[in-house]
């Protein structure tokens, strides 16, 4: 079974109803590309190639995942980007986190920073919940798992309710 998408091309598909930045995505899809690398260089142009993604927004995309921490980088003939870490070691949060900020905001604020009065009031506990979710699924998901296909137990029992794609 697989996930509802609109694919206008190949590799290029929207999750309906996700939430999550194109800048963002394509960090990930670059970042799992390294990954399968294991530990070679891998150039922009080639990164950008393998998975569609637009070379100068990649460019900007690997300097910030550089400045976090994430990628390292080389100049010259024999340059290009590799993981900072090992593949095992990098989780998709970090990526997001890199690229995003937080993981769930509320108007761009955290939700424990958040006040709502009346019958509104539980509204913060369910966005305390739902980050605290985002993050049991998104810090157990490393680029190793990716590149193996090999996802967390607890991943797949999610992925397996058949709700989980409606």
């Amino acid at each position: 079974m697989r996930a509802p998408a609109t694919c206008r091309a190949p590799f290029t598909c929207i999750m309906l109803d996700m939430r999550l930045s194109a800048r963002a995505d394509y960090a990930l899809r670059a970042a799992i590309e390294l990954a399968a690398a294991q530990g070679g260089h891998v150039t922009a142009d080639q990164l950008a190639k393998a998975q569609r993604i637009p070379g100068k927004f990649l460019e900007a995309i690997l300097t910030q995942l550089g400045r976090s921490g994430l990628v390292r980088s080389r100049r010259g003939p024999d340059g290009g980007f590799w993981l900072a870490r090992p593949a095992g070691e990098i989780s998709l949060a970090d990526i997001i986190r890199a690229i995003d900020g937080p993981l769930l905001g509320v108007r761009g604020e955290r939700p424990e920073n958040l006040g709502y009065i009346g019958v509104a009031e539980p509204l913060q506990t369910v966005w305390i919940a739902l980050r605290a979710n985002e993050r049991a699924i998104l810090e157990d998901v490393t680029l190793e798992h990716m590149v193996s296909g090999l996802l967390p137990d607890s991943v797949r029992k999610l992925a397996d309710d058949p709700r989980a794609w409606a």
